[in-house]
């Protein structure tokens, strides 16, 4: 019963998930730096950014079993549905925020914040699911595990490194930089803070949801999931 809470858990904060995706998207100031590629991607090709992220997911889990190898465990390939269940959910959070069109710098910024609270809290359900992982953060797993690396510098070098692709995308496709802008950035700094702070605000809700398992590892469960992913 408990991994079924657990993955309906997930679920939801899949789509909460796809829908800061958009609602950042929509500012047009750029958007998440995994977001980033199958953005200017999309915005230069006949192909939406759902599909994109589909593609770019499974571009890295293609690269997840180069670098992982035997060690690629076969509950790993759940990323491939949970891929296409993301890129699916971002096609509709995007219709849904059709209407969505800041008309100022300053509407921008808002729906700007707005994205990256939505992304943080969508980020925290899936920490708290403990289930999966999106295949951006398991490609930066294999990495670090791989090569011994620290998690946290490994992941802020991966959206570093997703980021400037993207810029060199946009100037070869578009001569300047679109999709790329100040809202990545933001973003970058922003949805890390604010998911670990959704942690602290809701740390009882873990055992709320989860008694069984945090009775058994006897510690707070919110900060064993936080020493995993961060």
């Amino acid at each position: 019963m408990e991994k079924i809470k657990r993955y309906v858990i997930f679920l939801i904060g899949l789509f909460i998930n796809s829908l800061g995706v958009s609602f950042v998207t929509k500012a047009n100031l750029g958007t998440s730096p995994i977001s980033s590629i199958p953005y200017v991607l999309c915005l230069n090709l006949p192909l939406t950014l759902g599909q994109f992220t589909i593609i770019f997911s499974l571009l890295l889990i293609a690269l997840q079993l180069v670098i992982l190898r035997k060690n690629f465990k076969l509950e790993d390939f759940l990323q491939i549905p949970i891929s296409i269940i993301f890129g699916y959910f971002i096609d509709l959070t995007m219709v849904l925020l059709t209407a969505i069109q800041p008309k100022n710098y300053f509407a921008a910024i808002v729906y700007l914040i707005i994205g990256c609270v939505i992304l943080g809290f969508g980020v925290y359900m899936e920490i708290l699911a403990d289930v999966a992982m999106l295949p951006g953060e398991s490609f930066v797993r294999a990495i670090s595990s791989t090569w011994h690396t620290d998690f946290g510098i490994t992941k802020i070098a991966f959206d570093v490194s997703m980021t400037v692709i993207a810029g060199v995308l946009s100037l070869l496709f578009a001569h300047r930089l679109d999709g790329v802008r100040e809202g990545t950035v933001i973003a970058a700094l922003l949805v890390g803070f604010i998911a670990r702070l959704f942690g602290r605000l809701l740390a009882f809700l873990p055992n709320i949801l989860f008694p069984v398992s945090a009775e058994k590892n006897n510690k707070p469960y919110i900060s064993s999931l936080k020493a995993k992913y961060h």
